[in-house]
């Protein structure tokens, strides 16, 4: 089981790319595909869930050309796309058993597979509430089991966890690690804890741009001796702000204990142990760096030439 995205690039209509040259190879297991707002993640779950297709590139599914072949993935993928509405006049059961006709499923195999998938997200005993009654996160879950009616080789959830309590956040988490095994899942989000809880593999993107993809171990070992802590007064950590990346702080009697990423350490600062959140604003960081540094360069070189 293989998903290949080559040289994928996506431009919309009013001219601005959402994907640039993103290329990824993706095998069995949890990708957290991790990004801020904007970054591209929904166009790229849109191009894999063939709801639109790629400006350039390819994608292969298994070998299969997607954009030849749209139908070999479809019927082995499952999709909780980040808006997902639900009829509010229909029960649990009866939704799903509308969303298994359309996709083809067998009525009589439909329905021993919709009880399954409803004890599978804690819903059955709401099966007969209207889904109108329905919280955030009851809706979600009724969003992962219309995803999973065809038992989907590919499966992807986009932003799955937003506007979620804790709680709801916790079982989120816990279902879609459960549901890894033999498949291949996408879990598209800007939370950095929802990907650390879940995810086998990370790939970071910002810009429609693949900064990295890796292990949360090899993403770790990135930013290992650069994470410090440094404890100021609350009156200087605006100015710390303004000389340093803050990754958080937390006011204490003694002082705000700031948490700072840098390649060496403020003066009184001590090393502590990186976490993924501080790997993650680090890629970020030096990627957003490298962009201002080749747009200032750009532009001097353009006024070099209207010079001449």
């Amino acid at each position: 089981m293989q998903l290949s995205i080559e040289n994928v690039s996506k431009r919309y209509p009013h001219g601005n790319w959402a994907l640039r040259n993103f290329t990824l190879q993706l095998g069995p297991g949890v990708l957290g595909l991790l990004g801020p707002n904007g970054a591209g993640k929904t166009t790229l779950m849109c191009i894999l869930a063939t709801i639109t297709r790629a400006t350039e590139g390819r994608i292969s599914w298994n070998g299969s050309d997607l954009a030849v072949h749209p139908d070999h993935l479809r019927s082995t993928l499952g999709y909780l796309p980040q808006d997902f509405g639900v009829y509010p006049n229909l029960n649990a059961v009866e939704f799903l058993e509308y969303l298994a006709a359309v996709k083809g499923l067998d009525a009589s195999s439909s329905k021993y597979r919709i009880d399954e998938l409803l004890n599978l997200v804690n819903l059955a005993d709401v099966r007969k509430r209207p889904l109108g009654g329905y919280s955030g996160g009851m809706k979600q879950r009724i969003g992962i089991a219309q995803a999973l009616l065809n038992d989907p080789q590919l499966l992807i959830v986009d932003e799955p966890t937003a506007g979620l309590d804790p709680e709801e956040r916790v079982r989120f988490r816990n279902l879609l690690s459960e549901l890894s095994g033999e498949r291949i899942v996408i879990l598209s989000t800007h939370i950095v804890s929802d990907v650390e809880a879940t995810a086998t593999d990370i790939a970071l993107i910002s810009q429609g741009t693949l900064l990295a993809h890796a292990s949360p171990e090899e993403l770790l070992r990135k930013v290992e001796g650069r994470v410090w802590e440094w404890i100021v007064p609350s009156t200087e950590l605006n100015a710390a702000r303004q000389r340093y990346l803050i990754s958080n702080a937390a006011r204490r009697s003694d002082g705000v204990h700031a948490r700072v990423l840098a390649e060496t350490p403020p003066n009184g600062a001590h090393a502590v142990t990186p976490n993924l959140e501080d790997a993650y604003l680090y890629c970020l960081s030096r990627y957003r760096a490298g962009a201002a540094k080749s747009g200032t360069l750009e532009f001097e070189a353009a006024a070099a030439g209207v010079a001449k």
